[in-house]
């Protein structure tokens, strides 16, 4: 029986937001340019010790990272610096980026957002973002400052950008335990199927929380990123 036409509800997003999406959708691609592909952050060295064995285990870790380090220093710092970026003030763009680097635990972490973030300063600046290349001396410390000022200038809404930022990194850490632990293509996308469901409470409890409840509480990742960094035989450089 056909549907009434005033039950169906029809969303029409204009120009302006399907082109926000579509940035939004390179911003987090796999295809950036910025070697997210060559990053485990500590997984390969978990692996390894037998902390993470089979699916449930990497399910447990993911989760657990998602909940007490995504959702209390990335995601609420991802927000600071997009204000930032929205207001201009590059002394807070500065700071904030200083305070995610100094709350990374190891070298290879601190090194990752170094690497990471030259990376995409140095592609903003290439596609003549606004203040990428007169802010490059911030960005480059950190990816997430450069990811913050990209989505601010394509007009990406703050959630949308929040939301983004925690699948980029979800997708990356699966894509790469695929390889490491081994498992197979499919169970990676059930296990991404699964976890994605916790990831808008991520950025709902991240968006809220003041700068005195800012920080991450994650032992386990600290001690297998500094176990990878004399690890013999490795893949992955973190």
């Amino acid at each position: 029986m056909p549907t009434a036409a005033a039950d169906i509800t029809i969303t029409v997003m204009n120009t302006d937001s399907r082109t926000a999406l579509l940035r939004l959708m390179q911003l987090v691609s796999p295809s950036l340019p910025v070697g997210g592909f060559t990053y485990s952050q500590g997984i390969e060295w978990a692996a390894e010790a037998g902390w993470i064995a089979n699916v449930e285990d990497l399910e447990t870790w993911l989760s657990d990272l998602l909940r007490h380090s995504l959702a209390r220093l990335d995601v609420p710092v991802l927000a600071r610096l997009y204000r930032a970026c929205e207001q201009g003030d590059r002394a807070q763009l500065q700071q904030w980026t200083d305070y995610l680097v100094a709350c990374r635990e190891t070298a290879e972490l601190r090194a990752e957002e170094a690497n990471r973030g030259r990376a995409l300063a140095d592609l903003l600046a290439s596609l003549a973002v606004s203040q990428a290349a007169e802010w490059r001396a911030t960005l480059v410390k950190a990816q997430v400052a450069g990811f913050a000022l990209a989505a601010v200038q394509w007009s990406v809404p703050l959630q949308e950008t929040a939301l983004g930022y925690i699948w980029s990194w979800l997708e990356n850490m699966v894509l790469a335990a695929v390889k490491i632990i081994p498992l197979g293509q499919t169970a990676g996308q059930q296990l991404l199927q699964r976890l994605i469901v916790g990831v808008p409470a991520a950025v709902e409890t991240g968006l809220v929380l003041d700068d005195r409840q800012l920080g991450a509480c994650s032992p386990a990742l600290a001690i297998a990123s500094s176990q990878h960094e004399t690890q013999y035989t490795r893949l992955y450089r973190s």
